[in-house]
Order: structure tokens, then C-alpha cells, then sequence
């Protein structure tokens, strides 16, 4: 039952970067990873790869944090 805790917040941050986040009460982590992850995603958009780390730490993030 504990990992249902984590799997949610992982879950929707796969879809919805930074709103795992929100839901598991860290505020600030989350509006940083709307904006400082939006604008690395806006300049950075044509390597594909600062993108999808970016991504990949905000759900491994949700899910452990």
C-alpha cells in the first residue's frame, strides 16, 4: 500500500510535468519545474535529450520524493 502513495504523484507528473509534485505538497519544486522546465524545453527543444532528462527527473521525483 505505501507504493500507491508514490505511484499517483509519478503517474500524473508523466503526464503533467510538476503536478506530481503539487499533490504530494512540495509547492515550490513544482512551479519550478513548470518554469525552469519550460523555458530549458523552449531553448533546448531541438536536442531532444535536456528535454526528456528534464522529464524523466520530475517523475522519478514524484515518485521518490
Amino acid at each position: 500500500m505505501h507504493k500507491q502513495t508514490h505511484s499517483f504523484p509519478a503517474l500524473i507528473s508523466f503526464f503533467i510535468p510538476g503536478l506530481g509534485q503539487l499533490i504530494k505538497g512540495h509547492i515550490l519544486k513544482g512551479i519550478f519545474i513548470w518554469i525552469f522546465g519550460g523555458i530549458l524545453t523552449f531553448f533546448f527543444w531541438w536536442t531532444f535529450i535536456i528535454p526528456f532528462i528534464l522529464w524523466a527527473w520530475n517523475v522519478y521525483d514524484a515518485y521518490n520524493s
